[in-house]
């Protein structure tokens, strides 16, 4: 399976970092939050990306090839012209880097990297937000579901105090600082699972993903939300780029899937009943152990 990853906005909101870099490329922990994201995909055995480039684009196809190279034991025969690459100590990713132009809208970038995605479902994400989604259980969803299109929903935490206050009145009738959970808003935190078809629901260059194709996604019943209530946070300001700098600091990134064991997959219920059904022998006689047989 594909991950198609939109990596080329002008992250104006972040713009102490992005007048220099695309925002994909800001760092977190020494490594571009674009890196975290694959990581993150990779944990949950999806090794093959799409990047949507744009701004500054030449900046990410420059940072994978430099960092395949510094990450591997080479020797350059000058006389030839020639580099050998004896070992690569790099992530076991096919990373395909596509120019989507400086002004596409995220549903144009998606809709002009149709060529090199095949005619089966794949992810969809920004580049900008990191999160310990479950990869895994998100396709298992959206696959049970049947819809064209799965979102992953999640809910900010709030950063200002809320309250209530109808039109008719000038007195608040309850306050909260800054809300968490069941008090904020389903919002879409990325992470799509979706079906080639949905490339077709996107019209030109100009179309936002989020608007128009997801719109109208919902309006057909095509649209499935999976409910992910541990962590996600955007980066979309620099307070949020020094709150997940010091979270990784403090070894308290909680979107470092990578370092724990996968997560197992749910046993096949079918077979689980055959294993735990009693097996009745003649008396006298044996009975051999069943041989579960791959389907090809």
């Amino acid at each position: 399976m594909k991950a198609v990853i939109l990596a080329g906005g002008y992250g104006t909101r972040i713009s102490e970092e992005s007048g220099v870099r695309p925002k994909p490329m800001v760092e977190i922990g020494g490594k571009p939050i674009l890196w975290h994201i694959m990581k993150i995909y990779a944990h949950h055995g999806i090794h093959d990306f799409v990047i949507c480039c744009g701004y500054k684009g030449h900046m990410i196809k420059q940072y994978f090839s430099d960092y395949f190279l510094h990450n591997a034991d080479v020797t350059f025969r000058m006389d030839r012209n020639e580099m050998q690459v004896h070992r690569n100590n790099t992530e076991p990713w096919n990373v395909t880097l596509v120019d989507t132009g400086q002004e596409t809208m995220t549903g144009g970038r998606l809709r002009r990297v149709r060529e090199y995605l095949d005619d089966s479902t794949f992810c969809l994400t920004y580049g900008d937000g990191v999160g310990d989604v479950d990869i895994r259980s998100a396709i298992r969803f959206h696959k049970a579901q049947g819809s064209l299109a799965t979102l992953t929903a999640v809910r900010q935490p709030g950063r200002f105090g809320v309250f209530n206050l109808h039109d008719n009145s000038e007195q608040v009738e309850s306050f909260t600082e800054k809300p968490e959970g069941a008090e904020t808003p389903w919002i879409n935190g990325g992470f799509f699972v979706l079906e080639p078809r949905v490339l077709d629901y996107i019209d030109s260059d100009d179309t936002m993903w989020e608007k128009a194709p997801m719109e109208r996604l919902a309006k057909e019943g095509q649209l499935a939300a999976f409910r992910h209530t541990g962590f996600w946070q955007p980066m979309d300001t620099l307070r949020d780029r020094n709150m997940l700098e010091e979270l990784w600091q403090k070894g308290q990134a909680k979107w470092k899937v990578w370092d724990k064991a996968p997560a197992a997959e749910a046993p096949d219920p079918v077979l689980a009943e055959i294993m735990a059904a009693p097996v009745l022998a003649p008396e006298g006689q044996r009975v051999a152990a069943p041989t579960i047989m791959p389907v090809s």
